[in-house]
């Protein structure tokens, strides 16, 4: 009789245990935000290609499919889940390039042919699906550098030359014109991530010469300055925030803005990355949500139409991925991924 009470409180000390070990994981798990796949692209599957946005409407193209450098372009129409081929880019072919838009116009250039590091910059008219020639750029040639549009102006700096690079520029498509503007703040580096909050750039993290950069910095082109923000690593240990900073760090990554609020995910630190990171500008601080539910990869581009992102393309070590998901950062993780109604794409 003892040993079968010392039995059953063996058992219901172990059952206890159990349920407190897997409560504690379920609490811990990242549910905020949900993903699904949309439409497959019309295209190959590729890496380190470009995008950009003009009236709801995504353009992607350019990029490298492990044998060739592209010069495809297709649209992404969010309403009816649906791709289009345009217009061809007429440029070189090229990976490693940059692109904004500005004005209802898209515009693409610098990068990298496989031979030759690139300068030169097209604009594309949605209107007629059209492309012309602009002003070069007037940083050296360059691939991997990073950019993003402000109040009618695009910027482009940092990258990679043959040597790191911290130079910034900006263009003015009313004057055809590109000025040189303060250098970047950070070290040289090239494959940033970034994203624009409420009139300011947000550049983060990227390469120099093999080290991962653990750092962001705010641009505010009405005062022409950059300011360093928090680190983004556990690099402090006399404080708290940053205690689970432990995979933000990254290169190749992409950034995107829905509701005053930046997000971060895919890209590589010597590993593939699928975890996503939300920051919130105003208190410098940032929170992980629901991880990317695609393959892990890196060299993919994201854009956001309505409120939700949206996360193309990209490669593996060995893949290169022609799928398309999406990310509503207002959802709880939902694993039975059935697309939820919505009026916002």
């Amino acid at each position: 009789m003892k040993i079968t009470n010392f039995k059953f409180l063996l058992y219901l000390l172990l059952s206890t245990f159990l349920l407190v070990s897997c409560s504690d994981d379920d609490d811990d798990e990242i549910t905020h935000g949900d993903w699904w796949r949309k439409a497959y692209t019309v295209v190959d599957g590729r890496g380190d290609g470009v995008c950009f946005v003009i009236d709801d409407i995504a353009y992607v193209g350019t990029g490298y499919n492990g044998d060739d450098r592209l010069a495809d372009f297709s649209a992404y129409d969010a309403e009816t889940d649906n791709w289009t081929s345009i217009a061809d880019f007429p440029g070189t072919a090229r990976n490693g390039a940059v692109a904004f838009s500005v004005n209802g116009k898209g515009y693409v250039g610098t990068g990298y042919s496989g031979s030759d590091r690139l300068n030169d910059f097209w604009e594309y008219d949605p209107a007629s699906n059209t492309w012309k020639q602009v002003a070069d750029f007037i940083g050296s040639a360059r691939y991997g550098a990073v950019s993003f549009a402000i109040d009618g102006k695009g910027y482009v700096g940092c990258g990679y030359n043959g040597n790191h690079l911290k130079d910034f520029y900006s263009y003015d498509p009313s004057t055809d014109t590109w000025e040189e503007i303060v250098t970047f703040s950070g070290p040289k580096r090239r494959d940033a991530a970034s994203f624009v909050i409420d009139g300011k750039a947000y550049v983060i993290s990227g390469i120099d010469n093999g080290t991962y950069l653990d750092d962001i910095f705010e641009f505010d082109p009405s005062s022409g300055r950059w300011t360093e923000m928090r680190e983004i690593s556990d690099a402090n240990s006399d404080e708290s925030f940053d205690d689970d900073y432990t995979t933000i760090i990254r290169m190749d990554g992409v950034g995107f803005t829905i509701d005053g609020i930046g997000y971060l995910t895919t890209g590589s630190v010597g590993s593939l990355l699928n975890n996503v990171w939300a920051y919130d500008p105003q208190a410098d601080l940032w929170e992980e949500r629901t991880s990317f539910e695609g393959s892990a990869r890196t060299t993919s581009v994201g854009f956001v139409i309505g409120s939700r992102g949206y996360i193309v393309n990209g490669r593996s070590s060995s893949l290169y991925f022609d799928d398309l998901w999406c990310f509503d950062p207002t959802l709880e993780y939902d694993e039975s991924k059935k697309e939820p109604s919505s009026d916002k794409y």
